[in-house]
C-alpha cells in the first residue's frame, strides 16, 4: 500500500465531509486463493472515484456499482463474488477463489463520528477494532485489548455474526543513510505499504533533490529514532557503512520492539560491529536480531538489486515466512 492506501478511512471521511459522498468496501471473508486478504479496503466517492483495492481489479467495477446504489438508498450491502482462475491469473495468482465484501455508505451506515474516531486512532498509531454485527448492523469501536478480551483474536475476520476489522498502526520504515541503495529502497517500501523516513545528518546525502516526496530528518540517528518512536510495526535499515552513524541507530533499534533490523556491511564488517555492540553491553541474543549482511542472499550486485533483497527480507520477517 502507498501512503494513500494506508489512509483509506481518512480519504472516505474527507470525501464525505466535502459533500462528495463516500462508501467504504471491506473484504470480510475469503475462500481459496483470493486476490486480497481480509480487511482490505476500498473507498468509493459519489462521483465514482476509488482508492484502495478489494480484489486487485477482478471485481472492483461491480463493487463500485453496488457502492453507488448504497449511497442512493443509504443501506449497507454484504456481497459475494467468485474470482475465476482466468481473472486470478491476471492479477498474479495461480487459481481463483471467493470473496465477501461489505459495502457501507458513510453517514447513512457508518456514523461520521465513528469513522472520525477510527481515523483519529489510526493517525495516533493506536490499534483499534471496528466491529459490525451483520444481523442487526450494530457497529462498535473498541481498543484492541478490549476486543481481545471479548473475541480472543488479533486478526480481522468473523466472530459468529460479527465482522471484526482490526486496524493496526501503519507499517513504517526508518532508513539510515541517504545512499544509492536508499534511493531504490524507499520507493519499494512505499509500494509495499510502508511509510518511510530517511535519517541522515548529512544534508547533501539526504536532500529533497535525491529523495523527492520523502520525509527527511537531518538529526543524529539515535535522536531521530527516539523522536520517530520505533514500535512493533517498524523496520529499521542502516546503510551508511559508517559506525559513527550506523551504531547509534542500531543500538536504538536493539532497545526497541522493531520487527526488523538490517545493517549493510560484509561479514567482516559485521564481526567488528558485533564486537563494538558487545563492548557496549548488548547480549548475544540482542545482537542476533540484526540481519547482516542485510537482505536475502539472491546474488544482488547493483544498488537496486540490493534494495530488492532488503525489501524481500523485510516482507519475510513481517509475514513470518
Amino acid at each position: 500500500m502507498t501512503t494513500d492506501h494506508n489512509d483509506i478511512p481518512s480519504i472516505a471521511l474527507e470525501w464525505h465531509r466535502n459533500g462528495r459522498g463516500a462508501a467504504l468496501a471491506t473484504v470480510v471473508e475469503t475462500w481459496g486463493s483470493a486476490p486480497r486478504p481480509v480487511g482490505s479496503l476500498l473507498a468509493i466517492s459519489g462521483q465514482g472515484d476509488i482508492m484502495g483495492s478489494v480484489s486487485g481489479g477482478c471485481v472492483e467495477g461491480a463493487v463500485v456499482v453496488e457502492a453507488m446504489d448504497a449511497l442512493d438508498d443509504g443501506q449497507p450491502r454484504l456481497l459475494e463474488y467468485g474470482v475465476s482462475d482466468d481473472e486470478a491469473f491476471a492479477v498474479g495468482l495461480a487459481c481463483g477463489g471467493t470473496i465477501r465484501v461489505l459495502v457501507e455508505p458513510v453517514g447513512a451506515a457508518i456514523p461520521e463520528s465513528m469513522l472520525a474516531d477510527l481515523v483519529a486512532a489510526r493517525s495516533a498509531s493506536t490499534p483499534i477494532a471496528y466491529t459490525v454485527d451483520i444481523e442487526n448492523w450494530r457497529r462498535d469501536l473498541s481498543g484492541v485489548e478490549a476486543h481481545l478480551a471479548r473475541f480472543r483474536s488479533d486478526k480481522s475476520g468473523f466472530e459468529g455474526n460479527t465482522f471484526v476489522g482490526i486496524h493496526n498502526p501503519p507499517l513504517r520504515m526508518a532508513v539510515i543513510g541517504g545512499v544509492h541503495i536508499a534511493q531504490s529502497l524507499i520507493p519499494m517500501a512505499r509500494a509495499a505499504g510502508f511509510a518511510p523516513v530517511l535519517i541522515d545528518p548529512r544534508e547533501a546525502f539526504a536532500s529533497a533533490a535525491r529523495f523527492p516526496d520523502t520525509a527527511l530528518v537531518h538529526e543524529w540517528p539515535d535522536a531521530a529514532l527516539d523522536s520517530f518512536g520505533i514500535d512493533a510495526r517498524t523496520a529499521v535499515v542502516t546503510l551508511t557503512h559508517d559506525p559513527k552513524l550506523d551504531d547509534p541507530a542500531i543500538q536504538a533499534a536493539l532497545r526497541s520492539d522493531c520487527f526488523y533490523l538490517g545493517s549493510l556491511g560484509s561479514t567482516r564488517t559485521h564481526a567488528k560491529r558485533v564486537a563494538r555492540l558487545e563492548e557496549a553491553g548488548f547480549s548475544t541474543d540482542h545482537i542476533a536480531r540484526i540481519q547482516a549482511p542485510v537482505g536475502l542472499n539472491i546474488g544482488a550486485k547493483s544498488p537496486a538489486e540490493i534494495a530488492i533483497s532488503i525489501m524481500a527480507q523485510i516482507v519475510q520477517a513481517l509475514r513470518g515466512a
